[in-house]
């Protein structure tokens, strides 16, 4: 079958894509022979669109669980979206009112159908698109976090966690977004630097005309919800103070002045205003003092009747007429430019408000001990460890959960109330109703009870997730179905550092506290994508590509692979399109040596002796480099993995191997020549398939017409055989006299076509005689021989072996003297280096006994290599 001279990636992604699932590929079923290998995908939000976080991050999982279906392991990925109630809910209400419809004027039930409209039309795009990048997943499995089965799950849990007393309701102190009028979880607040204004304000002293403290502030606003003002006992400037009173500012209010070693006498004036409704730390120290709660905010964020002025304006407009009131009434002493941290809704960006609420809390202090120690005793390992510290830190500091939030879209909460003012918790009405007339000796009926308002955290849903998409009867039997036993725990988990806390340890604590065993073992942490810059990736921005046209432009592979080139686990990926263009030009490159291969033809009467040395060298290096990359896979430096695949495949099989065998122009090839290199490529293809599927299969099937079990999605991965590390270092010392060769013709404007004879002073003979046919080849020597010394040559230095190249009345001796002294000190620098290594005590005692090797052999080569460049200059003096 002859190839076509460009590979083409549109044409082949979608025949194959459409191969793999037409055959099942994907799918998986519980199968005892066969050793398990599961992966849950970090849900995206239902409202998604495919964005490069989502790129880089299911390429990582799509290379892991290729490579445990070749490994012969049932791999499962298991895909689906997650309902995300706050920015579904807002993408719902936006719709609502391009057609003219206000939410407040409809009923909870007619939202929820609009809701299901919506996710029905755009709630699978995002699962599609990943199609496109090739991912492998099993889309029969396909769930979302408010399939019915899944909701149950989720009420059984709040059902069971009540009735163990994990689960509560009460007044605190909550992050409030205003514009989604709901409150958030301590992880859903992103904390952000703004440039602010720190306002000084006056407040005098009651009884005492000329007597005043001057308050700092960045929120004026907020003075009518004042209940205090606080000095540090400690602080001399105002023990005069002590007991008195001072006058809120434009309402005349007379509040106390407190005493609490919590003030900074360093920060603004070193006194501090209470404002407990609408500050955490105030309203600590509310409690602390015994002190009122003034709320003056509406859940909108405009000031309420409470405030007494501005009653009605956005707290941002009142901020700064406020301002301008104080001023007019000589109460504002001056303004400061000011940088200070807020916190900003993770959805909808909106400023979030401190505030007061009533809402459903899950007690966190004992629910978290197992999903802390598991991480912190590796039973569970993170990858990289460095994020280790930060999970300890938020698991040992974690506060109570908010999981209640005001909308509609999501999962209800499972309380009733009821005529007396108390509540049961039940899965359903009726059960609900049973428990109210039980408890309260009472003969209520269905219509007195009323469900909940509120719906549950988006995370209370797919903190589930790695039991729920395989069992969700466990959460109210307790006894596991098949498919759990068999998937649970799963094997790893990929997802990005900033869900950390808001996914994956509530996860763990999920898992321990259902089945008793970790969700995962391992959870590789990707970085984010960034720009030249160093900026995250956004919309906003606008500087981020679309990721279709990417795949579109370079090919699926050549995106993929782009983007593994520079993305070690846990550090950011600075995106450059040159990225995805080399990519595009890896999977030309080996779409070109088939070409090549393929184009060869064979006579079955030659020998192919002279490729002996070649096809020892490179199975020898193949299996050092297939070594090397399970390694990296082991370690789950996927980014490593993918460089040393490239550079076996670019450097040693294309650059070396094929020039090493390839017959001249026109000439036929041996056939066990020509077998063994199929063979070569055949492997090549293997290892490159998780991170290049579309490419690889492609070539695969062009090698010969394959039968629906010889697919190469399912063919065995290699095993790593041993390698005579012998070989491969002579090899790579042949090449290295090889680059040599060619740097002096290029130097010296002589021909590649012209052959010259090379001759060597070296104790090591049979290395260069063991690679004679490759050397003349490559070099094009008319002659190799041994020597001490050649007149009129040009000389390098390999290893300890000084070669020479015969130059007549060409040699200029100066330039050669620069050349070697210039080589003399660049190795001498490396030997520096190579002895600082070597005399660090953490590295030798922390390194493997191979790298040491490696590092002492170096050692040996650079003292070798120094000493026959100071001869070779002796000589020239």
């Amino acid at each position: 079958m002859s190839l076509a001279t460009k590979y083409s990636p549109e044409a082949t992604e979608s025949k194959w894509y459409a191969y793999w699932m037409e055959n099942k590929f994907f799918s998986s079923k519980v199968d005892h022979s066969k050793e398990p290998y599961t992966i849950v995908i970090p849900p995206p939000n239902v409202t998604g669109v495919l964005h490069m976080g989502h790129m880089l991050n299911n390429t990582i999982q799509d290379v892991l669980i290729r490579k445990a279906r070749m490994e012969g392991k049932n791999a499962c990925w298991v895909p689906g979206t997650d309902h995300a109630s706050i920015a579904t809910e807002a993408k719902v209400v936006a719709m609502l009112k391009e057609r003219g419809i206000d939410k407040k004027n409809i009923s909870r039930e007619e939202f929820l159908r609009y809701a299901m409209e919506w996710k029905e039309k755009y709630g699978g795009i995002i699962l599609e698109q990943l199609k496109k990048l090739g991912a492998s997943c099993d889309w029969d499995r396909t769930k979302f976090t408010m399939d019915a089965d899944l909701s149950d799950a989720v009420i059984s849990v709040f059902v069971d966690l009540h009735k163990k007393g994990k689960i509560y309701r009460g007044i605190r102190m909550v992050n409030w977004d205003p514009q989604g009028k709901t409150a958030l979880s301590d992880d859903e607040v992103i904390m952000k630097e703004i440039a602010s204004k720190l306002y000084y304000i006056n407040y005098r002293i009651e009884g005492a005309q000329d007597q005043f403290l001057t308050i700092a502030t960045t929120r004026p606003e907020t003075i009518m919800a004042d209940v205090a003002i606080c000095i540090n006992p400690n602080d001399p400037r105002f023990s005069h103070l002590k007991g008195k009173k001072a006058i809120i500012p434009l309402i005349n209010r007379a509040i106390p002045i407190i005493e609490d070693d919590y003030v900074d006498m360093e920060f603004g004036t070193g006194c501090l205003k209470v404002t407990p409704a609408h500050d955490i730390n105030d309203y600590e120290l509310g409690i602390k003092h015994k002190l009122p709660v003034i709320d003056i905010l509406n859940d909108d964020g405009t000031l309420n009747e409470k405030a007494q002025i501005l009653i009605g304006e956005d707290r941002f407009i009142a901020r700064k007429k406020m301002a301008k009131l104080l001023d007019e009434a000589a109460q504002l002493d001056k303004i400061e430019d000011y940088k200070s941290n807020v916190g900003h809704s993770e959805r909808t960006n909106a400023v979030v408000e401190p505030k007061l609420s009533l809402q459903w809390f899950l007690r966190m202090e004992d629910i978290t001990k197992p999903a802390l120690s598991s991480v912190m005793d590796d039973i569970i390992q993170l990858h990289p460890p460095k994020f280790k510290n930060m999970y300890r830190s938020w698991m040992e500091n974690v506060r109570d959960w908010c999981i209640s939030r005001q909308l509609w879209w999501g999962h209800q909460i499972p309380a009733f109330y009821l005529p007396n003012g108390e509540y049961v918790v039940a899965k359903t009405k009726e059960e609900a109703l049973k428990l109210a007339n039980e408890k309260f000796k009472s003969y209520y009926s269905l219509e007195d009870l009323k469900q909940d308002e509120d719906v549950l955290d988006t995370w209370f849903s797919s903190w589930l997730w790695p039991i729920s998409v395989f069992d969700t009867d466990i959460f109210s039997t307790g006894e596991k179905n098949e498919d759990l036993k068999y998937y649970y725990p799963t094997n790893d988990l990929v997802t990005a550092p900033e869900i950390l806390f808001f996914w994956v340890a509530r996860m763990i604590i999920a898992g321990y506290e259902y089945t008793g065993e970790k969700p995962f073992s391992n959870v590789y942490l990707t970085g984010i994508v960034r720009d030249k810059l160093g900026r995250k990736m956004s919309k906003s921005l606008g500087n981020s590509p679309d990721p279709l046209e990417l795949i579109k432009t370079f090919g699926a592979d050549g995106v993929r692979s782009g983007m593994l080139f520079s993305s070690p686990a846990g550090n950011d990926l600075p995106f450059d399109e040159k990225l995805v263009e080399q990519g595009r030009n890896f999977s030309n490159k080996i779409w070109n040596a088939y070409r090549l291969v393929q184009g060869w033809e064979i006579d079955p009467k030659l020998d192919g002796n002279e490729n002996e040395a070649a096809i020892i060298w490179f199975e020898n290096r193949f299996n050092e480099a297939l070594t090397e990359i399970e390694e990296h896979f082991q370690k789950f430096r996927i980014s490593d993995a993918l460089m040393a695949t490239y550079k076996l495949v670019w450097d040693d099989f294309c650059s070396w191997y094929l020039e090493m065998i390839k017959p001249a122009y026109q000439q036929p090839i041996d056939q066990k020549t020509f077998d063994k290199t199929i063979v070569f490529f055949e492997d090549i293809l293997k290892i490159l398939h998780p991170f290049m599927p579309f490419l690889t299969e492609e070539l695969w099937h062009q090698i010969k017409d394959r039968k629906k079990e010889e697919a190469l999605i399912i063919t065995a991965w290699p095993k790593p055989k041993s390698f005579d590390f012998k070989i491969i270092a002579e090899a790579s010392q042949i090449f290295e006299v090889v680059s040599q060769i060619r740097n002096t013709r290029a130097s010296k404007g002589i021909s590649p076509k012209e052959a010259f004879s090379l001759t060597v002073n070296t104790k090591q003979g049979e290395i260069y005689r063991n690679f004679e046919a490759v050397l003349k080849k490559l070099a094009n020597l008319s002659e190799l021989s041994f020597g001490e010394k050649v007149d009129n040559a040009m000389s390098f230095v390999v290893k300890a072996d000084e070669c020479f190249i015969p130059m007549g009345d060409k040699l200029d001796v100066e330039k050669e003297k620069e050349t070697l002294q210039k080589e003399l000190e660049y190795t001498k620098g490396f030997l520096n280096t190579v002895l600082k290594k070597l005399s660090n005590e953490r590295f030798v005692a922390g390194a493997p006994p191979q790298v040491i090797e490696v590092e002492r052999k170096k050692l040996a080569d650079a003292e070798s290599k120094i000493k026959a460049l100071e001869e070779s200059l002796a000589k020239l003096s």
